[in-house]
């Protein structure tokens, strides 16, 4: 994993530098919301997106020396910088990875400058120009794509689209039940995280067929990846995580945690559950975390995580892969739902 990091780090910064050297000659200012998502970029982040793209490439006939998996892995960390960024603004997140949200360090510049207008106006609409240009920048990474490569990179970027505004709407309305959590996981974060990933570089490979069996392996396993996420997002280590611990429950994340939880509690849980997406200090946090845990919730979705994770390693056996190519992607597996950050 680190090599395939290393090397997509290397392509995204140098695509970074060649874009703040040429718009800093024209304006120095201009740079600013490029070093903001240079800094989000080296914050941190498992590059599993790389990694996956990395491995269907290879699981597909690619040769590793090849740099096309290299420009995809940095698209798609360059297409996961734009998602973080517009997903802060829409939250209003505080933090990610450990440091000020973009919209939050433009908000505190035009506050200490005094400048006029609005400051966290000001804020949230750098923070969506500085996505837009990541976005821009991760189709600018795919030259030369295939055509079908470029069918499969517009649908997944629908769907997180899609899953984003399914998220929104679960937050704001409540009430979502098992089939909508899990629909969210896996449109939002799932599939653009591994099953994606892996069909784009099975795609550059020119391994069709292989990307579509693929999905046997990276669906059920993108739905874990997700609930893993949900699970930290209540319970993780706010050191590890990067977010306040709670942070989900204090934005209302309409997660399948919430969902079995309010089908089991009680009255007095389901006044608790009510105050979710409303402001909890820490104590209210941690009767949430134990009303999780005794409604049995926590153990369910645990449970389910395990179920997806044994689904996914045993499409393996069906794909005919090579045996590392087959290892790596067990590997990643186990990683993905025994991860704590």
């Amino acid at each position: 994993m680190r090599t395939v990091a290393s090397r997509v780090e290397a392509r995204v910064l140098a695509l970074l530098d060649a874009e703040t050297e040429r718009w800093g000659r024209l304006d120095p200012s201009l740079v600013e919301p490029l070093d903001a998502v240079r800094a989000l970029v080296l914050a941190g982040g498992k590059r599993l997106r790389p990694v996956f793209c990395h491995w269907g490439f290879v699981a597909g006939g690619g040769d590793v020396d090849d740099v096309r998996w290299v420009d995809a892995g940095a698209a798609f960390e360059m297409l996961q910088a734009f998602a973080l960024i517009h997903d802060d603004v829409m939250d209003g997140s505080a933090t990610r990875r450990g440091a000020p949200a973009v919209h939050r360090r433009f908000d505190r510049r035009h506050h200490a400058a005094g400048w006029s207008g609005e400051s966290r106006r000001f804020g949230e609409g750098v923070a969506i120009l500085a996505g837009d240009l990541a976005l821009v920048y991760s189709d600018l990474l795919l030259p030369g794509a295939p055509p079908e490569l470029w069918t499969l990179w517009h649908e997944l970027r629908i769907e997180l689209n899609i899953g984003q505004y399914l998220d929104l709407a679960g937050t704001a309305t409540g009430g979502i039940g098992r089939q909508g959590a899990r629909r969210i996981a896996r449109m939002k974060s799932g599939r653009y995280t591994i099953e994606r990933p892996l069909q784009v570089g099975a795609l550059l490979a020119g391994a069709a067929t292989l990307a579509d069996r693929l999905g046997a392996y990276g669906d059920p396993l993108g739905e874990a990846f997700q609930l893993r996420d949900d699970v930290l997002g209540v319970y993780g280590d706010a050191e590890r995580t990067g977010k306040p611990v709670g942070d989900d429950l204090r934005e209302g994340k309409p997660t399948l945690l919430l969902a079995v939880a309010a089908e089991r509690a009680d009255a007095e849980g389901r006044a608790l559950l009510a105050r979710v997406g409303g402001e909890l200090d820490d104590a209210l946090v941690g009767e949430l975390q134990e009303l999780l845990r005794t409604t049995g919730a926590l153990d369910e979705v645990e449970a389910e995580i395990t179920a997806l994770h044994a689904r996914a390693v045993g499409a393996l056996d069906q794909l005919d892969l090579t045996a590392e190519a087959t290892a790596a992607l067990r590997e990643l597996a186990d990683f993905v739902v025994a991860r704590d950050a």
